[in-house]
């Protein structure tokens, strides 16, 4: 049985939560993130930490009680710390480039792949092999690098591909050649 809602979320100093009924609104240092909770579930606010409350023990009521912990957390950790994916581009000819608000990858294709950064999202580029995601919003961070190696997942016979920082790719062997 999980007790993660049952830990408080501890706020660091520098940030602001406010709630109104279930809209839970936290202001920081990196930027402003909020998010709805489960009408039944109550948010109890203290001096220094924030407690999600549930109404029963039922499956459903942990379930959202786990969930709305979670979330609040990672807005917390968001707003004060932000979140970033580091990822590799592996192959010859492979490269990424920024051009503006632009991720423009050369990943073998006929064209370049251009990727505009979403709304709260931030790339980096600081040498040509590897791009940085950054975000306040864990999901937005983790979905926009997933969209980004869906051009070039890593291939196992030589690991060519876009592969998350510390991903370990297992290569496989290749065939062995026919003897004549």
């Amino acid at each position: 049985m999980s007790r993660i809602g049952l830990k408080p979320v501890d706020i660091p100093a520098g940030v602001e939560v406010s709630t109104d009924a279930n809209i839970i609104k936290i202001k920081g240092p990196k930027g402003e993130a909020n998010c709805k909770i489960a009408d039944n579930l109550k948010v109890e606010l203290n001096e220094n930490s924030l407690s999600v409350i549930r109404p029963s023990d039922n499956r459903k009521d942990k379930e959202q009680h786990g969930l709305a912990r979670a979330l609040i957390h990672n807005m917390v950790v968001g707003v004060t710390e932000g979140y970033e994916k580091k990822m590799t581009v592996n192959g010859v000819g492979y490269s990424a480039t920024k051009q503006g608000n632009k991720l423009v990858l050369k990943l073998g294709l006929s064209h370049p792949v251009e990727m505009v950064d979403p709304d709260g999202i931030t790339t980096e580029c600081p040498d040509a092999n590897t791009i940085i995601v950054k975000g306040i919003d864990k999901e937005l961070v983790g979905n926009y690098a997933a969209n980004i190696r869906k051009w070039r997942k890593p291939e196992p016979y030589k690991g060519k591909g876009i592969i998350y920082d510390g991903e370990v790719i297992h290569k496989k062997e290749g065939k062995s050649g026919a003897t004549a």
